[in-house]
């Protein structure tokens, strides 16, 4: 399968559930920011530029709690910040695993080593490395070096114990896809699980825009993406897919993935703050999403990120004949940890060199000299890594 059966079934019977009692606007996946503190300055986020004078704040594990009771969703997304310097995690997983949760543990993947003792696999955790590209790019985008080969580290101890990992790639304008399918090929050689890939997002606090792309630049893009990685054990639903590609129209679903950090719930997305409510009825209920989406508000224009879509996706926005055959056999023909059919030859290429040296492609796309000219460009951030790390 895809995914855990646990987290399938988990999905069906809370859907299922909603479904009856005629709820209208529910949540599929929390996404829990204890803090925003990260130890890194990547480019492409705003999260520590947006929540810079609340940075030293963190939620206590109460808190966290209580929300994730509130909310109700059947995932939690434990992001931030970097949610693996959060000085309570390992009880805070503990206590969200208890109530039959499922979690992503969102990660740079730099503390999975110096932490990976406190938790113990389970088919309810994951953890979720972001990865963007290999050595040379990912550096780059997380504007330090070493931190792609920490986060290999991190993977190879974590399968090596037992747990589920997948990586989390968002894909830029100047994102070689290529590149990303011999990411994904080197990953399958250490039994990574699962793929998240979607567009990146405008955030308002990121100064260099060149970097995002419009609609049909993402959809260009992901045309190429689904031909070269059909392959791996893509756990983007197909249906979301469908839509990165232009081939349908789905509206926002803005609650579907809910943000609740030292501010508040936050309204009314992951992405745009223009309110924090004091609790998640106060969001559902006062936020006028009427208002925003594509064509609707301004700043939605070219979003077509997975915190607003995928749930559409899963909820049957925009429902067509044979979605629920075609979401069924997706979960079953997908592969946790292994390749889908035989290896090819970039998947063998990838087992024989281990990109040992990560600083490019084993194919010819790219070296060590020639992908940085394919990689973002660095942006000046408003805070310094020293700044953060005194903060910590």
């Amino acid at each position: 399968m895809r995914v855990p059966l646990s987290l399938t079934t988990s999905m069906a019977g809370y859907l299922t559930g909603k479904k009856l009692s005629g709820a209208q606007k529910f949540p599929l996946v929390m996404m829990l920011e204890p803090l925003h503190a990260c130890n890194l300055t990547c480019t492409g986020c705003g999260r520590i530029r947006e929540y810079k004078s609340t940075i030293n704040e963190m939620l206590t594990v109460e808190e966290c709690l209580k929300a994730v009771d509130d909310c109700g969703a059947p995932i939690v997304s434990l992001c931030g910040g970097e949610p693996m310097i959060y000085p309570e995690l390992d009880r805070l997983c503990k206590e969200i695993l208890d109530r039959k949760k499922h979690i992503y543990l969102c990660t740079n993947g730099m503390f999975i080593r110096k932490r990976l003792k406190e938790f113990k696999p389970t088919s309810r955790l994951f953890f979720n490395v972001h990865l963007d590209g290999l050595e040379k790019t990912h550096d780059i985008c997380v504007e330090r070096d070493g931190v792609f080969r920490e986060a290999i580290e991190g993977i190879k101890a974590a399968k090596a114990a037992g747990f589920l990992v997948t990586s989390n790639t968002t894909v830029y304008k100047e994102t070689d896809i290529e590149e990303i399918a011999d990411l994904f090929a080197y990953l399958q050689t250490l039994g990574v699980d699962g793929h998240m890939i979607s567009p990146a997002y405008s955030y308002a606090a990121v100064m260099t825009k060149e970097i995002f792309m419009s609609r049909d630049e993402i959809r260009d893009k992901f045309r190429q993406a689904s031909k070269l990685l059909e392959r791996y054990n893509i756990v983007t639903s197909p249906i979301y897919m469908e839509y990165l590609r232009g081939e349908r129209e789905l509206m926002c679903t803005a609650w579907g993935n809910p943000t609740y950090n030292p501010r508040g719930w936050k309204g009314p997305c992951y992405l745009m703050t223009d309110a924090h409510h004091a609790t998640f009825k106060e969001f559902i209920d006062n936020t006028p999403w009427e208002k925003y989406g594509h064509g609707r508000d301004p700043r939605c224009e070219d979003c077509m990120v997975h915190a607003g879509y995928e749930a559409s996706a899963v909820l049957g926005g925009n429902k067509k004949l044979g979605d629920t055959w075609k979401m069924l056999t997706w979960t079953l023909s997908g592969k946790m940890g292994g390749l889908i059919g035989e290896p090819s030859e970039r998947e063998l290429q990838a087992k024989q060199n281990g990109h040992a040296n990560g600083n490019g492609h084993s194919n010819g796309h790219g070296n060590g000299n020639g992908s940085a000219k394919r990689a973002i460009p660095v942006a000046p951030s408003n805070q310094s890594q020293d700044e953060v790390f005194r903060i910590l």
